[in-house]
């Protein structure tokens, strides 16, 4: 039996997961460490912590596997995206706390870059909409803040990187500098269609290329695991961001075909192939993923509050005590009563983009109860997956093939089965839910030749189908009164 490891750098903890040959977990360990919030609304960590936590999982998961370190074939790592790190290139030290992806300290930059008239030029380049949640201007705000660093920049002594290039660079002995092209996608300064670091962008940042690291495929032998690590040399064979690495892990090859990771929030890719779609619904244009030279295309986007309703009827109004709970209180009842719920607690993302929209629940009456209520909140991640895929549809022009599925609201059946009769799709559940990892170890495992294009698809196992059961009638009239409810909540809390 041969192995591949997946290494998962998330943003509140480090994974490292063990698949043996047939993609099937062996073991897993993870690690949580701590999260930096030194103003409101900033969001650091420490670098060391990354690193550590992420070394001492990979220790970890493959003890607990109890397997022989000459058995695993390769690593693969998936990683939190734009997260942002600067590093003395002699020494390894990092000259400052990492800005994650969360941060919001560089929003009067990005506001900047708008007033310059960039702000086309980046959505041309990039596929991004200038925002601070990307790693630009994040790098420009180290080298303006940390003393000396942008003459150290200059002089090529230090290295800038994301998660995965960070890694990258403390894992392997001879410390390569290198990030994938999904990554490098997602730092404002990548021309994706051009696939190369835009000069442009570098100048309006006030950049210096010599920071930069070399752009790698996502399925590409980087180098080899420091042998102090594990006791002997193994391939670096995957880079890849966390979305990407599930796109790819949920078996998303051809175009049409969308995956929706139900977390927190709601993250939506659609495959778009070989070709690049520029929305006009304020969608991300991304690459799905970089094989053998030639990028494939992705839309993204995403729903601000997905399973956070779940947590706000368990926290707040305590209409459930556990999120598994909303699944037998919504089934109790057969159907909403009428009631529609916004959830709306941050604004609406695409394709509305109303960022003075508010939670909302109308169509209450006498009738309505707690399970109506549980329900509606439901039913309320379904509408918004489905607004955000029907934009991307629109965007793409080619329908949805299948619905792929992952993240911890999936394992609600009711969720997905509704999620298959309003989208009018079946939706596919794997038995691996560890997409992300799954990705990383898949991407890898091509790398080195355990696994060919036809395996990886062989390698998908579902879990469970479900197939669209509601009349078109139905559908419609429950579409339409969402979308009344939608506009009920918008422009709430006005700008004064």
């Amino acid at each position: 039996m041969k192995y591949i490891v997946a290494l998962d750098q998330g943003t509140t903890s480090s994974r490292a997961v063990v698949f043996d040959d047939q993609a099937r977990i062996v073991a897993a360990h993870n690690i949580e460490f701590q999260q930096i919030y030194p103003h409101p609304g900033w969001v650091e960590h420490r670098p060391q912590d990354i690193l550590s936590s992420q070394i001492d999982s990979l220790k970890l998961a493959v003890r607990k596997a109890g397997i022989d370190v000459a058995d695993i074939l390769a690593i693969g790592i998936t990683n939190q995206r734009e997260t942002t790190l600067l590093w003395d290139r002699a020494t390894g030290e990092p000259l400052c706390n990492a800005i994650v992806w969360q941060c919001r300290r560089t929003a009067p930059l990005v506001e900047r870059l708008k007033r310059d008239g960039l702000g086309n030029v980046l959505r041309d380049r990039t596929g991004l909409v200038p925002d601070a949640y990307f790693s630009g201007t994040k790098l420009q705000w180290m080298l303006d803040t940390v003393p000396g660093a942008r003459e150290r920049a200059e002089k090529g002594e230090l290295c800038f990187g994301t998660v995965d290039c960070f890694l990258a660079w403390h894992l392997t002995a001879n410390h390569v500098h290198v990030t994938d092209a999904t990554n490098a996608a997602r730092t404002m300064l990548y021309n994706i269609y051009e696939q190369r670091w835009d000069e442009t962008l570098l100048k309006a940042m006030d950049i210096p290329a010599p920071l930069l690291p070399r752009v790698v495929d996502s399925s590409q032998v980087v180098g080899m695991l420091d042998s102090a690590i594990l006791g002997r040399e193994i391939p670096i064979a995957a880079m890849a961001g966390d979305q990407h690495a599930a796109l790819f892990g949920q078996g998303c090859f051809a175009p049409g075909m969308c995956k929706n990771t139900y977390g927190t929030g709601c993250f939506v890719l659609m495959n778009t192939g070989v070709n690049p779609v520029k929305s006009t619904h304020n969608l991300i244009t991304t690459i799905g993923w970089r094989v053998d030279g030639k990028p494939s295309y992705a839309l993204e986007g995403s729903v601000f509050v997905g399973g956070a309703v779940v947590q706000w009827l368990r926290d707040e109004i305590k209409l459930v005590s556990t999120a598994a709970e909303t699944e037998p209180v919504a089934t109790s009842v057969p159907d909403n009563n009428g009631v529609y719920f916004v959830p709306a607690f941050t604004g609406l993302g695409a394709p509305h983009w109303d960022m003075y929209s508010r939670g909302t629940m109308v169509g209450l009456t006498r009738g309505a109860n707690r399970a109506h209520i549980v329900r509606a909140a439901l039913e309320s991640i379904v509408y918004q997956s489905t607004d955000v895929i029907a934009a991307m549809e629109n965007d793409a022009g080619m329908k949805t093939a299948m619905l792929r599925v992952d993240g911890g609201a999936s394992a609600n059946n009711f969720l997905m089965q509704f999620q298959a009769d309003i989208l009018n799709t079946t939706v596919l559940r794997p038995q691996v839910i560890e997409t992300t990892a799954m990705g990383a170890a898949m991407l890898a495992g091509r790398a080195v030749g355990q696994w060919t294009d036809a395996d990886l698809m062989r390698l998908q196992a579902t879990d469970r189908e479900f197939t669209p059961q509601m009349g078109e009638v139905e559908r419609r009239h429950l579409t339409h009164m969402w979308r009344k409810a939608v506009e009920r909540s918008k422009a709430w809390a006005e700008e004064e």
